[in-house]
């Protein structure tokens, strides 16, 4: 439990933040080796017919180093060897998407009896993937608690407990609805924003004990009214944009919840493309199955060490526990209170196909559930009339 760990870690925790202030010396950032101009200006995207916008982050491109240094504290195996990777200039959401944002997609599709959102018989038949969107399913009862009310529905909060799959979708609807390709970021993609131009274990220095100023975390996660918490911790995520920006200006990189990306999670990953300078596209790794995959960031009980730019987090099939579902909801992630998204938009649009495949199923297991239970579960996009095609 957050509240009976909390209070036995804390002197523990003290003595490892003055340790490692005395291995990691004087917090600083360094600036990248190199980088190019940034794609656009910042702008704010307004969703259509939803009265809602979020704001959206010019990121330069440039070369940087992917994972962390051997003396760096914290490091974990997976971050090595470091590898450089050629970054293209995108734009990136200032904060996480909220259930305010993400909520709009649900009440279009996922609370509609889908018989009147598509004519099975005759409009089913154009519903082609490129054009159509998968439903999300309701929340179990047992869940919808601790997630929609215990923590935050509405005023700023980020979404969390969504699959990977639900994230794609969510970014394809959005696509088609304001005409911009939107999708996850690649692991690459989001710690060369999430560094910023820096080389330090943080955006804002090598030790962690400014965290408290740029996230939300094990240790300052907890709520003094436990009721607004998760009902078994007491702690939780906190409205996107409270703590202070990274350089680049964008907020909540480290902690408040963990965000997907699109890669599968190999511990052996930086090792496949080490000693060569790699594009940002070759440094992929494509998913073939549902788990795992990477989230990145860390999240409001992770340990500050679990907040650095370049640590990662591997999903796990025990994320969907209490899910009594065979086979398990494409959706819906049953134990994972702490896992959300951001978005981002590439400067350069790709062809359509190459969209897909950012967007939709690349598993068999997705696939299975999708193929047996189609006409229930794709509708086709309702497009704004002023949204290219």
């Amino acid at each position: 439990m957050h509240k009976a760990i909390h209070s036995s870690k804390v002197g523990l925790r003290c003595l490892s933040l003055a340790l490692a202030v005395l291995v990691s010396g004087t917090p600083g950032w360094s600036p990248a080796a190199e980088r190019g101009p940034a794609p656009g200006p910042a702008y704010t995207e307004s969703i259509p017919g939803a009265g809602i916008a979020f704001d959206m982050v010019p990121i330069p491109g440039g070369k940087f180093l992917l994972g962390s240094p051997p003396r760096e504290t914290g490091r974990q195996a997976d971050e090595g060897p470091q590898v450089e990777v050629q970054i293209e200039p995108f734009w990136m959401a200032k904060c996480e998407v909220t259930w305010d944002e993400y909520q709009r997609f649900r009440d279009v599709y996922g609370h509609a009896d889908p018989a009147k959102v598509v004519n099975q018989k005759t409009e089913w038949q154009t519903a082609k993937w490129h054009d159509a969107v998968s439903i999300p399913t309701p929340l179990w009862p047992q869940d919808s608690a601790p997630i929609l009310s215990g923590l935050g529905e509405h005023g700023g909060y980020p979404v969390v407990d969504i699959t990977n799959f639900a994230a794609r979708q969510y970014t394809k609807w959005l696509s088609k609805k304001t005409g911009r390709f939107y999708r996850l970021p690649t692991e690459a993609e989001w710690e060369y924003a999430a560094r910023a131009g820096t080389k330090t274990a943080y955006s804002f220095g090598a030790a962690g004990e400014q965290l408290n100023q740029h996230g939300w975390y094990f240790d300052n996660s907890l709520y003094e009214d436990d009721t607004q918490g998760h009902p078994d911790f007491g702690a939780g995520y906190r409205k996107v944009g409270l703590k202070e920006p990274n350089p680049w200006g964008l907020h909540d990189m480290h902690g408040n919840v963990s965000e997907w990306v699109i890669d599968r999670y190999d511990p052996h990953h930086y090792q496949t493309l080490a000693g060569k300078a790699v594009h940002w596209q070759d440094a992929i790794a494509w998913p073939t199955t549902v788990y795992p995959r990477v989230a990145r960031g860390g999240n409001w009980n992770s340990e500050a060490a679990e907040c650095r730019s370049a640590a990662r987090l591997a999903s796990d099939e025990s994320w969907q526990r209490r899910d009594p579902q065979l086979p398990k909801s494409i959706w819906w992630l049953t134990d994972a209170f702490f896992v959300g998204l951001r978005v981002v938009r590439p400067f350069k649009e790709p062809p359509p196909e190459e969209q897909l495949k950012f967007w939709d199923a690349d598993s068999e297991a997705e696939q299975f559930v999708l193929e047996t239970n189609d006409k229930i579960m794709r509708v086709m996009i309702d497009r704004d009339p002023q949204a290219k095609p």
